[in-house]
């Protein structure tokens, strides 16, 4: 699952402010484990799909999205009926099918920007204690922002070893991948350090 998931739209749920998903979506991620049975939880999967459909969320890219996570809620699954019971199996794998495909509707109907801005004011408060929103927006975003780069560094450094026949060694793939972050990270800093940038400039003018 990656997270460049945003697909322009006009549906209701795009223009939904993002305020209003990110908090329905920690409801749903408080409510589906005050659930007892799995048999409660069939009309919010049914919710689900009817969102993703409200969403126009292409059918094709979101079995790309779901299909890894639906390999390990099997092993999930499996695991728990083995070794506990098939019904707590069902429960748990379901709370987390649910929570994955809320998330993926807000992910394809909401742009990174709009959930970081949000998440900053829901900092916003914690600023008595130390906490800089501005910061912590920043890093949020920027992880966002160069996970899909990494993997993409990491396909290109395999390509490059297998050529080399080093593709199944992992230190030939870690080493050089790690030195390209590293850099990456330094001219993101002398980037940023050239702005000017200053984390406590919207708050000082408020």
């Amino acid at each position: 699952m990656t997270f460049a998931l945003y697909a322009a739209g006009d549906t209701p749920l795009h223009r939904l402010p993002a305020v209003f998903k990110l908090a329905g979506l920690l409801a749903a991620g408080i409510g589906v484990f005050l659930v007892p049975s799995p048999l409660w939880l069939t009309p919010l999967l049914a919710a689900v799909v009817a969102l993703l459909v409200i969403a126009r969320a292409p059918l094709g890219d979101t079995l790309h999205q779901l299909r890894p996570v639906m390999v390990l809620l099997l092993v999930i699954f499996v695991a728990h009926g083995v070794f506990t019971n098939w019904t707590l199996g069902a429960l748990v794998v379901l709370r987390f099918f649910v929570l994955v495909a809320l998330a993926l509707v807000v992910s394809m109907t909401t742009r990174v920007s709009e959930m970081i801005e949000v998440i900053e004011c829901a900092l916003a408060p914690l600023v008595v204690i130390g906490v800089n929103p501005a910061k912590v927006s920043l890093a949020l975003s920027l992880a966002l922002r160069f996970i899909p780069i990494l993997v993409q560094m990491t396909h290109e450094i395999r390509e490059a070893q297998r050529a080399r026949g080093l593709e199944r060694n992992v230190i030939a793939v870690a080493v050089p991948l790690i030195i390209r972050t590293l850099r990456m990270a330094d001219t993101l800093t002398e980037a940023i350090d050239a702005r000017g940038w200053d984390p406590d400039a919207r708050r000082r003018s408020r």
